[in-house]
């Protein structure tokens, strides 16, 4: 599949899940003003995938405009489990590289699910995803948003309660529809 259809099918995803369910009050703004950075990652080696993240939080430190990036990996990460050791040595390599309290990681993976949930709760559709990655955003970006927001903290569980109900069918029949042609 080709870096347009990987592109598109993750754009939809965001306009008809993460914004079309209001899993993030705070996507509309920088996606309708076309602030989102869309970098595919085509390689399958840990090392070459990890390189990519830190080149993207460098892109990231010399564009103002670009608000966020979503790190895509057509490649790499088919796992889940290996997505999430993926995600923890990017953490840990923002860290080495200076970024910890600039860039925050959220995660996001086609078979994502919860610690504390089963594989079949549509509560897990919250951060599933078409494709495995990463989403880069600035805190003070995050700072910002918060300031206007009342009770943050209610996120998290209003999005799990809004999954569950509208249920697995119909969590699943949304992603699906971003991956059509």
């Amino acid at each position: 599949m080709n870096n347009d259809e990987i592109i598109r099918q993750t754009r939809c995803w965001l306009e008809k899940v993460v914004i079309g369910c209001n899993f993030c009050p705070f996507a509309a703004h920088p996606f309708h003003h076309d602030r989102i950075r869309y970098s595919v990652c085509n390689h399958s080696s840990l090392e070459q995938c990890m390189s990519h993240v830190v080149n993207e939080c460098i892109t990231l430190d010399n564009n103002d405009n670009i608000e966020t990036t979503l790190v895509i990996f057509s490649q790499a990460f088919a796992s889940f489990d290996d997505y999430l050791d993926a995600v923890e040595l990017a953490q840990q390599l923002l860290q080495q590289q200076g970024f910890e309290g600039v860039y925050q990681l959220a995660s996001f993976h086609p078979h994502y699910c919860f610690a504390d949930a089963d594989a079949d709760d549509a509560a897990n559709y919250t951060n599933r995803s078409p494709w495995p990655m990463i989403h880069l955003l600035r805190e003070v970006s995050i700072e910002n948003v918060l300031k206007d927001f009342a009770r943050p903290d209610t996120i998290p569980q209003r999005n799990i309660e809004t999954a569950r109900k509208l249920g697995v069918e119909a969590m699943q029949a949304l992603l699906d529809n971003c991956r059509q042609p």
